[in-house]
């Protein structure tokens, strides 16, 4: 039987090798392109889509003005409540039963609705394609009991994986380990993510990592409210036409024209 599962990245165990950036090009065939030097070792520059994971080089200075090198591998969080899920028109986005979100691309038209919804800018549009394109935790490997490819990949065991609760109990017992700044990042927005970080340091200090990750706004009033109430309103129009037709039967031409014209001699 499957179960949720959470995938644990450990960034004080980091070391940016990329390996687990080279695996995941690899299993999921996705092609190259051409980057430009922007005076940093991260390539590329962001997420892409035929990047779904990338290696985020950061360069910190601590309270004592010592700099420090910060990594910190970026990709799908996986969200219960997912934005992208929600917003997706066609259910191309859709949860899996081990928790993870998936893409069926063939589903996909292209809105780019999700792009706009996710909270950490993970959603990426290919122009070519007209597709959108996104980390999907390795389900098939998840489908045949073996490790996403990321994970498989790391030598130092910044990335692991299991069941919700075990992971979740050892993040929290390594921030309590590392102590000072260090703290468990994921399990408290969005109904909890199904990957979890250990950051060594304050959430704030690392780039491109919202502090506090929400669905905007629109899209749950959207969702919970106004859409649902155009459906009823629909239902209602479609009800009121049925009932008019089984009381009254169709209106046939000869009505119309009686109609417009005065009573038929």
């Amino acid at each position: 039987m499957s179960q949720e599962l959470i995938k644990l990245i450990d960034l004080s165990r980091c070391t940016a090798c990329r390996g687990c950036q080279v695996a995941c090009k690899q299993w999921n065939e996705l092609p190259a392109t051409r980057t430009k030097n922007t005076g940093s070792y991260q390539n590329p520059p962001d997420l892409q889509w035929n990047t779904w994971t990338l290696i985020r080089f950061q360069e910190h200075e601590d309270r004592s003005g010592n700099v420090k090198w910060l990594f910190r591998k970026d990709g799908c969080m996986h969200c219960t409540d997912a934005a992208c899920a929600k917003v997706c028109p066609t259910e191309a986005l859709y949860h899996t039963e081990f928790g993870n979100v998936s893409l069926n691309v063939d589903k996909c038209i292209g809105c780019k609705a999700c792009v706009f919804a996710c909270p950490f800018g993970v959603p990426k549009f290919n122009a070519a394609t007209n597709k959108i394109y996104k980390c999907d935790l390795c389900y098939t490997r998840l489908q045949g009991n073996q490790p996403p490819a990321c994970v498989q990949s790391c030598p130092t065991g910044a990335l692991q994986i299991g069941p919700k609760a075990a992971m979740l109990d050892k993040a929290y017992k390594r921030a309590k380990a590392l102590g000072g700044d260090a703290s468990v990042y994921g399990d408290k927005f969005v109904d909890g993510t199904h990957v979890v970080y250990v950051l060594p340091e304050k959430v704030e200090v690392y780039d491109h990592l919202p502090k506090h990750p929400q669905i905007p706004l629109q899209i749950i009033v959207w969702k919970e409210f106004l859409k649902p109430a155009g459906l009823l309103v629909a239902g209602a129009v479609v009800a009121g036409a049925f009932l008019h037709y089984i009381t009254h039967g169709p209106k046939m031409p000869e009505e119309e024209t009686t109609s417009e014209g005065g009573n038929k001699s």
